[in-house]
């Protein structure tokens, strides 16, 4: 794992998107596993800058999203699919029929997940994996567990994250309480990882995550064992790292 160290979050996200935007310059015809939250949107505006100066070009680039909440219409200002458009999609020169987001309507969880793992294998895999990282350590929606979920699964969302998550609704009631995400395994397929970290509060589940034993109590400690991750995260969430 190779860590970058930044002085601040606008800082930490200049460096991450130059790591993406190195991938879609090396390969135009990449695919891009992307994420939501509050966590890229840095990342995702600094991209934005580089496209419209002319530096970047996704006409060719294709997407898959990590995760989307179950029973959210795509219109829905909190739907992931939504955020991606708004955050993204509606200012690169991103094909629509190249971008991908599990589809939260549809109920019949065992079809959708099916469908989204055959759709990333119909891509050829994903060539760099976008994350940030829950304050109980969940990649996606992977929650902690007693095991490493493979695939695409349909998850309970932790109460944790249903509380960090209700700031964005009228309250934690309107939360849905289901979600769609891609798998450990999906996400360890990636061929890079970059993860995205900010912030004191998340300084705990860092020094656990990366420096702590791999377990799926800790979802995110197993990328200690991924061939190529890149951390950037800035001086307040490294702070107990003894680095």
């Amino acid at each position: 794992m190779r860590i970058i160290k930044t002085k601040d979050y606008e800082e930490l996200s200049r460096k991450a998107a130059n790591i993406l935007a190195a991938e879609v310059i090396r390969n135009p015809e990449c695919v891009l596993g992307l994420a939501t939250g509050s966590s890229p949107i840095g990342l995702y505006k600094n991209l934005i800058k580089m496209y419209n100066d002319g530096d970047l070009d996704f006409s060719n680039v294709k997407s898959a999203n990590l995760d989307e909440y179950r029973g959210l219409p795509r219109d829905n200002d909190q739907s992931y699919y939504y955020f991606m458009h708004d955050n993204l999609f509606n200012h690169i020169n991103i094909k629509e029929e190249n971008t991908n987001v599990p589809d939260g309507t549809n109920m019949d969880a065992e079809a959708e997940c099916k469908r989204y793992d055959q759709l990333i294998k119909d891509l050829g895999g994903v060539d760099i994996q976008l994350l940030g990282l829950g304050h109980d350590g969940h990649i996606g929606f992977n929650e902690p567990a007693d095991h490493f979920a493979v695939g695409t699964n349909c998850v309970d969302l932790a109460e944790q994250t249903i509380e960090a998550n209700k700031r964005f609704f009228a309250s934690a009631d309107d939360v849905p309480r289901q979600a769609y995400t891609m798998g450990i395994g999906t996400i360890m397929a990636a061929r890079k990882v970059l993860i995205i970290v900010s912030g004191k509060d998340k300084a705990e589940i860092v020094k656990k995550a990366f420096f702590g034993p791999v377990t799926p109590e800790v979802p995110a400690s197993i990328l200690q064992f991924h061939k190529d991750v890149v951390l950037v995260a800035d001086e307040d969430a490294l702070s107990l790292c003894d680095l």
